[in-house]
């Protein structure tokens, strides 16, 4: 029996994930945003404009869905903006309520950007939050900001002048960025390791390929691609939740399943399909154009389950896909404990 890794039925709608408008520091209304997304063929965009959340559901219609969010940003100096020489924690917040604009973590004295202070509300000025860069403190913030009914996506972390003991403490994450435009033309490329560390230590997040463009210099490199069974807020926001989707800066990866101990996947055309682990189990496929793979992993899945030095729950697999330029995409992990 098939069991569908990327939902069989539905249809796949391209996200940016990441984006800043003039609320902040970008350099475009929300409006453009929109129009410029649709033009390059997004159906999702999260407005994420730093330390300020403003519900855009106004610009939602059949095509085009906005995602109420915003990015926090912790700095190492206590300063309310990031130096070239600070370390600095920024997370996305995505809201599963589009109409959710609430900060839990919130501090007036923090809102930095001159455009946002007229954003804020009486409601937001009776939190005072008291920022502390500290792993503790960003744990506490997530955790808060996630019980108010938020997905934390951890973002950039080369930028963010961010090594393994920066990012291995870190709990409650949904999503991490692997790929970042803007840290790409800022010469600051992120690689998928710390998504695969934080998975090694039984941590389920999703890698995720984003712009966080603050113009059109840096937009359309990385997009995550989401399916579901249509354009509506609340159905996107839980396929998000489930891992329905995949990232990606070219491949496309159209089917994925597994059956009998076979994932079986169907892509773009690709020069290699590779299947990794949690351990030194690999599989691949290489040739010219190939568009599907076939990877027997019913060995690892028996081990993974019955050796009593593997721990099943952090056994898991994941696929990338790269193409003749270079280019990969990247499925999410699949643990041992969600195979039937």
């Amino acid at each position: 029996m098939k069991q569908y890794l990327l939902p069989e039925s539905g249809n796949f709608y391209k996200a940016n994930l990441h984006r800043h408008t003039v609320i902040s520091d970008g350099s475009l209304t929300p409006e453009e945003v929109k129009e410029a997304y649709l033009e390059k063929g997004f159906s999702i965009v999260a407005y994420t404009d730093h330390e300020m959340i403003v519900d855009h559901s106004d610009l939602e219609d059949e095509n085009f869905l906005p995602i109420t969010s915003y990015e926090l940003s912790l700095n190492a100096t206590g300063d309310l903006r990031f130096g070239n020489n600070v370390p600095t924690y920024h997370i996305n917040f995505y809201a599963k309520d589009k109409h959710n604009a609430v900060l839990p973590c919130f501090n007036e004295d923090y809102i930095w950007a001159p455009n946002s202070k007229a954003y804020i509300t009486d409601e937001m000025r009776k939190t005072k939050y008291d920022f502390k860069y500290s792993v503790e403190c960003i744990n506490d913030i997530i955790k808060k900001v996630t019980a108010a009914g938020f997905l934390a996506c951890y973002n950039h972390p080369v930028w963010s002048m961010h090594s393994y003991p920066d990012y291995a403490a870190l709990e409650g994450l949904w999503g991490v960025e692997w790929y970042n435009s803007a840290s790409v033309c800022g010469g600051y490329p992120d690689t998928i390791q710390p998504v695969d560390d934080l998975l090694k230590m039984g941590k389920r997040v999703c890698p995720i390929a984003a712009d966080d463009a603050h113009s059109l210099r840096a937009a359309f490199g990385g997009w995550v691609m989401v399916k579901a069974d249509k354009l509506e807020y609340s159905t996107i926001m839980d396929a998000l939740e489930r891992g329905d989707l995949y990232s990606s800066i070219g491949p496309q990866i159209n089917e994925l399943y597994i059956e009998d101990g076979i994932v079986h996947i169907e892509t773009s055309e690709a020069r290699e399909i590779m299947l990794t682990t949690e351990r030194r189990v690999a599989m691949v496929e290489r040739g010219d154009n190939i568009t599907s793979a076939n990877f027997d992993i019913n060995k690892y899945l028996n081990e993974s389950r019955e050796k009593e030095d593997i721990d099943e729950s952090r056994s898991y697999f994941r696929i990338t896909v790269t193409d003749h330029e270079g280019y990969v995409a990247h499925t999410r992990a699949y643990f041992v404990d969600e195979i039937k």
